[in-house]
């Protein structure tokens, strides 16, 4: 890629990363699925008057929703809210590439290389380092949760394959359209009235900055972003530069929250990005010409 678009890359990845310190901080002044219904609705409203219905099914239109909105990104808040680190959950949530691949291998029939199922049989091994180390501050719930969560995005990557939008970004505008609704019945449901009462009178500078910063930032200007690149150079090309999102992510959190991992998180988080290297490397035999299929990819 050129300098530019290498610059490019590295700065989704790096606002990506970042999101997951802007969500810790949202987090203090909404509960997380009020909070989740707001991120989609500002996505959807008011881009939905003005970017056209993609040509997809609608059926995959609500199935992409339900998956991003209320699978990833609710489980993501709900998991994080109950205790995951926010440097921790960018690296955890970066193993949808293990579940894209055999829910890829599942539905699609797809054959991944002998390199691709080393690769998740050690990031996996690595999840389960971070999971012994869990005693000493992170709830079992809240991993499990996050690992819910890019399971759910894993499998919004291949409904997305299955559709292949000509338009991208019209899909994730439209699909926005989707979770608000549930997950404000969740909401209503689990947190009650008071806390969205409490939440709609209470939040502060710092809360509405963090939701502008996931809307604008991290959805409009990263994925659009994202897609640019996928649509100019070949997916193994650029799928790569995803794995700094958790070194920004970890570092950002070791700086702007203090969270310092243990010993057992680091050797983790060493062990899962071993694991996504060997997932995230290009195969040589496609990379001079051929550009594969496209992932969505909507950050969290």
């Amino acid at each position: 890629m050129p300098p530019l678009h290498v610059a490019v890359a590295a700065l989704v990845a790096a606002v990506w990363g970042f999101n997951f310190v802007v969500i810790d901080v949202g987090l203090r002044d909404f509960p997380p699925l009020l909070f989740a219904s707001l991120r989609f609705v500002f996505v959807a409203l008011p881009a939905v008057l003005f970017v056209r219905r993609p040509a997809v099914p609608l059926r995959l239109v609500m199935l992409i929703g339900l998956f991003l909105g209320v699978g990833q990104f609710g489980l993501l808040l709900v998991g994080m809210d109950l205790g995951m680190p926010a440097g921790l959950a960018s690296l955890v949530l970066q193993c949808q590439a293990i579940f894209t691949l055999a829910f890829a291998v599942a539905l699609l029939g797809e054959r991944p290389t002998r390199r691709q199922l080393i690769g998740g049989v050690v990031a996996f091994a690595g999840i389960g380092v971070v999971a012994a180390g869990r005693a000493e501050g992170v709830p079992l719930v809240a991993l499990v949760l996050v690992v819910g969560a890019a399971a759910s995005w894993g499998a919004s990557n291949v409904a997305t394959r299955i559709a292949r939008p000509p338009e991208a970004l019209a899909l994730v505008v439209w699909a926005s359209l989707v979770p608000p609704v549930p997950l404000l019945g969740l909401s209503l449901a689990f947190e009650g009235p008071a806390a969205i009462a409490t939440a709609a009178t209470g939040f502060g500078v710092e809360g509405v900055l963090a939701l502008a910063y996931l809307v604008v930032l991290a959805t409009l200007f990263g994925f659009g972003a994202w897609t640019t690149l996928l649509r100019l150079h070949p997916a193994g090309v650029v799928a790569p530069f995803s794995l700094l999102v958790p070194l920004f992510g970890m570092s950002s959190a070791w700086l702007v929250l203090g969270e310092r991992p243990n010993a057992w998180e680091l050797a983790g988080a060493c062990v899962v990005l071993a694991g996504l290297v060997l997932i995230n490397l290009p195969d040589r035999r496609l990379a001079a010409g051929s550009q594969g299929p496209r992932r969505l990819a909507v950050p969290p």
